[in-house]
């Protein structure tokens, strides 16, 4: 594994802190999802008198949970990933194409903030049935997950062409190789 630079330790401290508030709002939206459900149940069957409002309220604490947990998964590097292809390259190749998965991101999480953006302002003189909010508020986690997205994408990017450009070069054995002959 090549070990890359890192930004500014405030900067990295700062986005940790980020990835970390996204996964508590994720974590508090699972558990009022779940608290929300178990009242509907409870309402439907012991009270006879089903709650409307959980659905609605149910579809927003979804769209938090999946685009505030996709962002911090950005940050992990537990998103969805292909490994076998950086595996048979060398450690430089290895950056750019790390690079080149950061900038390809970084372009979609920005895109995914300015269109949801856009989205929550046609949408927000609506009002969410049953909730009373406005119907704007469904996007304000596909922005924020977009603009996290690409904070976190851009520093990773950054982090890269520092180590690129530090670093000496080094030969292009796939690490697989190397492995196998340190073994011998």
């Amino acid at each position: 594994m090549v070990k890359r630079l890192s930004i500014r330790p405030i900067i990295e401290r700062t986005l940790d802190a980020l990835a970390i508030a996204g996964t508590y709002i994720s974590s508090i939206a699972m558990v009022v999802l779940v608290s929300t459900f178990g009242w509907l149940v409870f309402g439907r069957y012991v009270l006879n008198d089903t709650p409307t409002w959980v659905e609605q309220l149910a579809l927003l604490l979804i769209i938090t949970i999946a685009f505030m947990s996709s962002a911090t998964g950005v940050r992990e590097k537990t998103h969805l990933a292909v490994d076998i292809v950086p595996l048979m390259c060398g450690p430089r190749t290895k950056l750019v194409l790390s690079m080149a998965c950061d900038f390809i991101l970084g372009g979609f999480g920005l895109l995914m903030a300015f269109y949801a953006n856009d989205l929550a302002q046609f949408a927000w003189y609506k009002e969410i049935p049953l909730l009373g909010i406005p119907e704007g508020v469904r996007y304000i986690p596909v922005v924020a997950s977009g603009v996290l997205i690409t904070l976190y994408t851009t520093a990773s990017f950054i982090s890269t062409i520092l180590t690129l450009i530090t670093r000496p070069a080094d030969d292009e054995t796939p690490t697989s190789q190397q492995s196998n002959g340190a073994q011998e």
